[in-house]
């Protein structure tokens, strides 16, 4: 890594130095801040989020800067949050996103409208909220290129998560990351969901292959009649509550599967395509 982006990282992890460092009012022509920078952690974003607190904290959640700008009648507020790892900074960017609009490739994704930008990139996600005089305007050129500019000052990987590769491509939703319960599934932790016109497949990365057999036979606990299937390393099929045809397969550390589906049969049929797509 060169020693700029050294420095900037370790700029960032002193918060309010980090703040001062990349958010500046003055990356776009005409505006200028408005008020001090902000500081927020896990102990007060209630008072700044109020219900929407939780919505971070879920994802790792670590710390919050914020400054406001003016230019004229308009306000711009632009929200740095620090997250646990970048997995997190994505999965907290993919659970606020506008299925209805397309991903721009800003850091490791980013979406641009009239009057707002998010973006994640390493540990952070980014949030750009304009609250304009003409409530129709659209500056999304204008946001667009604020948050390319805040892009490049932030250090961090720029690539989405690996596990989003491994899902067949034909999904009709924005993937999702489920930080805790997926399928509603206790033992199913920090997985991601695609949703197809049929069914919806499920992708969960255990520590090692010994604890994910482990996690594997646990939930077999819930569907006493769910029986052996030939995908993966092992895995198992039920006709399930609530979740209809399922199939859990375990690939090395890699738990995944399909729900959802008419039939278990059918669950096994995908699960074993989604398993040729692991490494």
């Amino acid at each position: 890594m060169r020693a700029s982006a050294l420095l900037l990282a370790a700029l960032l992890a002193s918060g309010s130095v980090a703040a001062q460092t990349v958010l500046d009012c003055h990356i776009a022509p005409g505006w200028e801040q408005s008020g001090a920078i902000r500081q927020y952690d896990s102990g007060n974003l209630f008072e700044y989020k109020d219900g929407g607190a939780e919505g971070y904290l879920i994802f790792g959640f670590v710390r919050m800067s914020t400054v406001d700008c003016k230019s004229g009648a308009n306000t711009l507020t632009i929200d740095l949050s620090e997250m646990t790892d970048p997995d997190a900074a994505y999965g907290l960017f993919a659970a606020n996103l506008d299925p209805t609009s397309p991903i721009s490739q800003i850091g490791m994704g980013g979406q641009v409208q009239a009057q707002s930008a998010t973006f994640a990139k390493g540990n952070f996600y980014v949030e750009i909220v304009e609250v304009a005089a003409d409530a129709n305007a659209d500056d999304s050129s204008t946001l667009r290129s604020i948050a390319s500019t805040l892009e490049v000052r932030l250090p961090g990987r720029v690539t989405p998560p690996a596990q989003l590769r491994w899902f067949p491509p034909d999904n009709v939703a924005p993937i999702r990351m489920i930080p805790e319960s997926v399928l509603g599934l206790r033992e199913l932790k920090h997985g991601y969901v695609a949703k197809y016109q049929a069914g919806q497949a499920f992708i969960v990365l255990a520590s090692t292959p010994e604890s994910a057999s482990l996690v594997l036979k646990a939930l077999h606990e819930h569907f006493p009649g769910a029986t052996p299937a030939l995908v993966g390393d092992e895995a198992w099929c039920s006709n399930a509550p609530y979740l209809g045809g399922l199939c859990i397969f375990r690939k090395g550390r890699v738990l995944a599967g399909y729900s959802n589906l008419p039939t278990p049969q059918q669950a096994a049929t995908l699960s074993a395509v989604l398993a040729g797509r692991i490494p």
